[in-house]
Protein backbone atom coordinates (compact mmCIF):
# COMPACT_ATOMS: atom_id res chain seq x y z
CA UNK A 1 0.00 0.00 0.00
CA UNK A 2 2.79 2.41 1.02
CA UNK A 3 4.45 1.65 -2.27
CA UNK A 4 1.24 2.29 -4.15
CA UNK A 5 1.10 5.51 -2.60
CA UNK A 6 4.27 6.81 -3.02
CA UNK A 7 5.64 5.96 -6.07
CA UNK A 8 1.87 6.76 -8.03
CA UNK A 9 2.05 9.78 -6.39
CA UNK A 10 5.47 11.11 -7.46
CA UNK A 11 4.63 9.72 -10.84
CA UNK A 12 1.76 12.52 -10.80
CA UNK A 13 3.49 14.57 -9.79
CA UNK A 14 6.09 14.37 -12.41
CA UNK A 15 3.95 13.88 -15.20
CA UNK A 16 2.40 16.68 -14.14
CA UNK A 17 5.35 18.72 -14.54
CA UNK A 18 6.10 17.71 -17.79
CA UNK A 19 2.88 18.73 -18.95
CA UNK A 20 2.17 21.62 -17.12
CA UNK A 21 6.06 22.89 -16.89
CA UNK A 22 7.00 24.49 -20.41
CA UNK A 23 3.38 25.84 -20.32
CA UNK A 24 3.54 28.07 -16.78
CA UNK A 25 6.53 26.70 -14.98
CA UNK A 26 9.76 26.91 -17.25
CA UNK A 27 7.98 28.32 -20.37
CA UNK A 28 9.35 28.28 -23.44
CA UNK A 29 10.23 31.26 -26.44
CA UNK A 30 6.85 33.31 -26.61
CA UNK A 31 4.80 33.10 -29.93
CA UNK A 32 6.22 35.95 -32.45
CA UNK A 33 3.63 36.85 -34.67
CA UNK A 34 2.94 34.66 -37.23
CA UNK A 35 6.21 32.74 -36.24
CA UNK A 36 6.02 29.72 -34.05
CA UNK A 37 9.75 28.07 -32.90
CA UNK A 38 9.58 24.55 -32.93
CA UNK A 39 9.96 25.13 -29.19
CA UNK A 40 7.06 25.62 -29.16
CA UNK A 41 5.62 22.51 -31.10
CA UNK A 42 8.36 20.47 -28.50
CA UNK A 43 5.97 22.03 -25.27
CA UNK A 44 2.38 20.70 -26.81
CA UNK A 45 4.01 17.40 -27.28
CA UNK A 46 5.30 16.79 -23.74
CA UNK A 47 1.34 18.26 -22.75
CA UNK A 48 0.40 14.85 -24.04
CA UNK A 49 3.05 12.69 -22.94
CA UNK A 50 2.88 14.28 -19.68
CA UNK A 51 -0.63 13.73 -19.08
CA UNK A 52 -0.28 9.98 -19.82
CA UNK A 53 2.57 9.57 -17.08
CA UNK A 54 -0.04 11.66 -15.05
CA UNK A 55 -2.23 8.47 -15.63
CA UNK A 56 -0.17 6.25 -15.60
CA UNK A 57 0.63 7.56 -11.91
CA UNK A 58 -2.97 6.94 -11.41
CA UNK A 59 -3.71 4.18 -12.34
CA UNK A 60 -0.15 2.86 -10.22
CA UNK A 61 -2.28 3.91 -7.17
CA UNK A 62 -5.35 2.42 -7.88
CA UNK A 63 -3.83 -1.36 -8.97
CA UNK A 64 -2.52 -3.73 -6.40
CA UNK A 65 -1.65 -6.08 -8.34
CA UNK A 66 2.04 -6.44 -8.61
CA UNK A 67 1.91 -7.84 -11.99
CA UNK A 68 -0.29 -5.14 -13.41
CA UNK A 69 1.80 -2.38 -11.67
CA UNK A 70 4.77 -3.93 -13.01
CA UNK A 71 3.20 -3.40 -16.55
CA UNK A 72 2.36 0.50 -15.70
CA UNK A 73 5.83 0.96 -14.21
CA UNK A 74 7.89 0.03 -17.53
CA UNK A 75 5.26 2.05 -19.18
CA UNK A 76 6.36 5.01 -17.43
CA UNK A 77 9.63 4.22 -18.22
CA UNK A 78 9.21 3.72 -21.77
CA UNK A 79 7.40 7.28 -21.71
CA UNK A 80 10.21 9.08 -19.73
CA UNK A 81 12.00 7.51 -22.76
CA UNK A 82 10.24 9.47 -24.79
CA UNK A 83 9.81 13.01 -22.64
CA UNK A 84 13.87 13.08 -23.51
CA UNK A 85 13.65 12.24 -27.19
CA UNK A 86 11.02 14.94 -27.81
CA UNK A 87 13.42 18.17 -27.23
CA UNK A 88 16.47 16.43 -27.90
CA UNK A 89 15.41 14.36 -30.98
CA UNK A 90 12.18 14.45 -32.44
CA UNK A 91 11.00 17.86 -32.42
CA UNK A 92 14.20 19.74 -30.75
CA UNK A 93 13.89 23.64 -29.95
CA UNK A 94 15.63 26.86 -31.28
CA UNK A 95 18.81 26.90 -33.12
CA UNK A 96 20.51 30.14 -30.61
CA UNK A 97 21.53 28.47 -27.68
CA UNK A 98 20.31 31.90 -25.85
CA UNK A 99 16.91 31.33 -26.12
CA UNK A 100 14.94 30.51 -22.89
CA UNK A 101 13.87 26.96 -24.13
CA UNK A 102 17.64 25.90 -24.80
CA UNK A 103 18.44 27.71 -21.10
CA UNK A 104 15.47 26.93 -18.99
CA UNK A 105 12.71 24.73 -20.57
CA UNK A 106 14.91 21.70 -21.86
CA UNK A 107 16.88 21.54 -19.02
CA UNK A 108 14.15 21.50 -16.68
CA UNK A 109 12.66 18.77 -18.67
CA UNK A 110 15.68 16.78 -18.97
CA UNK A 111 15.75 16.73 -15.16
CA UNK A 112 12.64 15.90 -14.21
CA UNK A 113 12.46 12.73 -17.00
CA UNK A 114 15.90 11.46 -15.78
CA UNK A 115 14.07 11.22 -11.86
CA UNK A 116 11.31 10.02 -13.43
CA UNK A 117 13.04 7.75 -15.11
CA UNK A 118 15.36 6.34 -11.99
CA UNK A 119 12.36 6.09 -9.86
CA UNK A 120 10.95 3.85 -12.26
CA UNK A 121 13.77 1.85 -12.46
CA UNK A 122 13.76 1.24 -8.70
CA UNK A 123 9.80 0.59 -8.75
CA UNK A 124 10.68 -2.00 -11.80
CA UNK A 125 13.11 -3.67 -9.93
CA UNK A 126 10.76 -3.64 -6.34
CA UNK A 127 8.16 -5.01 -8.06
CA UNK A 128 9.77 -7.64 -9.99
CA UNK A 129 11.73 -9.13 -6.65
CA UNK A 130 7.75 -8.72 -5.10
CA UNK A 131 5.31 -12.14 -4.92
CA UNK A 132 1.95 -11.86 -5.14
Amino acid sequence: MKNRIISGGVTIVFGLLIALGPQFLFRVCPVMGDVIMKCHWSARAEIGVGALIAALGIALVFFSNPRIRLGLTLGIFLSGILVLLVPHVLIGGCVNHTMPCRKITFPAITVISILLLIGAAFNTLYLARKKE
